[in-house]
Order: structure tokens, then sequence, then C-alpha cells
């Protein structure tokens, strides 16, 4: 796995409407995210997904988006605003050396890491910032392109994502990606 992130510009290429075609936003997050949920989306680009779950999050509810990239954050940010869900949403440009999630210790209901996980300078630290924000219970719905990431490198981010405590409870069908559902061990 190299670490090598995905450019500002093509955010606006993973934010087209076309995309729907092969991944529907809605159809894959509606078994995991519930009104009045605290969602982690760390890499949301330019908010395919984060759009979608500032809707199912409700009014109540407040999704957390973590990027790197100003220029993402700040077309996250157009995007929302345009759909009325800014105010549902905690978009924030993340420090180099980790995602600064410490605010939400034990406070995260759902998180998403849709094909960022490659682009991390340790798989290993990524899977344990986000256990750490997870409630015991909690769930990771993990997706990685499958063209992009072969099968050794997905199984090496599961066994980093078992050494954080987070296990392996489902294999959901997203076109295109080997994915998994992780569940936060614990009480």
């Amino acid at each position: 796995m190299g670490h090598r992130i995905c450019p500002w510009w093509l955010g606006y290429v993973l934010a087209s409407p076309l995309r729907r075609l092969l991944q529907d936003p809605a159809a894959i997050l509606r078994p995991y995210v519930r009104e009045g949920m605290i969602v982690l989306e760390p890499g949301p680009g330019m908010g395919f997904f984060t759009v979608e779950m500032a809707r199912q999050v409700g009014a109540s509810g407040r999704v957390v988006a973590v990027d790197v990239q100003p220029r993402m954050i700040a077309g996250l940010k157009r995007r929302l605003a345009k759909k009325g869900l800014l105010e549902r949403t905690d978009a924030r440009l993340a420090p180099s050396d980790s995602l600064g999630l410490q605010d939400l210790q034990g406070k995260v209901d759902f998180a998403l890491a849709m094909a960022v996980v490659h682009e991390m300078p340790s798989s290993g630290r990524f899977f344990a910032e986000v256990a750490q924000a997870m409630k015991p219970g909690a769930t990771l719905l993990l997706a990685e392109p499958s063209g992009h990431v072969k099968k050794p490198a997905f199984d090496a981010e599961l066994q980093d994502a078992a050494a954080a405590g987070l296990e392996v409870t489902g294999r959901p069908a997203i076109p295109r990606s080997q994915a998994a559902l992780l569940t936060k061990r614990g009480n």
C-alpha cells in the first residue's frame, strides 16, 4: 500500500452524479446510518457519500468529515451548503500526522472508510484512531476499489483493523470494491 493522496481536482469527478450508476450512496448507507447518529467519514473528498449521510442522520445527527486537503473541504462545504445540509456536518481539515479526532473519543456510531485507507501513510494508525473515536458496538464500513487495492493489501488492512479492536462482522457487496463491515469490540 503506497501513500498517495487522490488529487483535489479528481474530487469533482468522484462527486459526479454519473457515479450513482455504479454506486448509489443511499442504498449503500441505508443499512447503517440512522437519524440522530454521529457519523465519521475520513477522506470525504467533495462529498459523494457525505451529502447522503447528512440527509440520513437528520437534524439531530452529525457527520464529521475529515480531510487533509483544503480544496476538498472547501468543495465539500459548497456542496453541503447548496443542499442545505452544512449545519449537520462538521467538515474538518486534518493535520498531516493524524485524523485529529481527539474530541470524538467514544462518540461515533458509524464510520465510513470508502476508498481511503490505501491513501493513509499507516493503515494501522488510521484504524487505531478511528476505533478510539467509535463507541463499543459501533460499525465501520470499509471499502477499497478492487482494481486499485488487491486482495493481499486489503487483507493487510483487515489485519490492522483487527489489531485496533475492529472485528469483521459482514461482507457487504459494493460494486467495484472489496468491502467489510467492522464492529468495535467491547461492552
